[in-house]
């Protein structure tokens, strides 16, 4: 955080976009897009994934951004989740569902980083 001015400028929320944009497309296609429930419920996990991201980044505080980014990390299993139901149902192809999951997972690592990051931030401010 201490280099990094928006929240735009965060790899992470760059890859929680860009896994946000590839949701919307692939969930307008075919008998995806009559599933209204699960439409509904994966773009929603998706947006929320990159928009706890921005919101604890805004609050100016590692501890409350520590919060928001275990909120998107859930987010994010949410929708990995909800790929399985997708490929189950076969509203996605298995090649659709590996390069999702391989994004979901990316941005769950990645996520998963910056909220150890955050933590040391968090401690040595404290102690120091």
């Amino acid at each position: 955080m201490s280099h990094i001015t928006r929240f735009e400028e965060l790899i992470a929320w760059q890859k929680a976009r860009a896994l946000t944009k590839e949701i919307y497309k692939i969930t307008r296609q075919g008998a995806f897009a009559k599933d209204y429930g699960l439409t509904n419920q994966i773009q929603r996990a998706a947006v929320s994934i990159m928009s706890n991201i921005a919101e604890g980044f805004e609050r100016n505080k590692r501890g409350e951004f520590h919060q928001f980014l275990s909120i998107a990390k859930s987010s994010c299993a949410e929708v990995r989740s909800q790929l399985y139901v997708a490929v189950d149902c076969e509203y996605i192809n298995q090649k659709d569902f590996e390069r999702l999951m391989a994004q979901a997972d990316e941005v769950a690592r990645i996520l998963g980083a910056l909220r150890v990051r955050v933590e040391q931030q968090r401690k040595q401010q404290q102690s120091g």
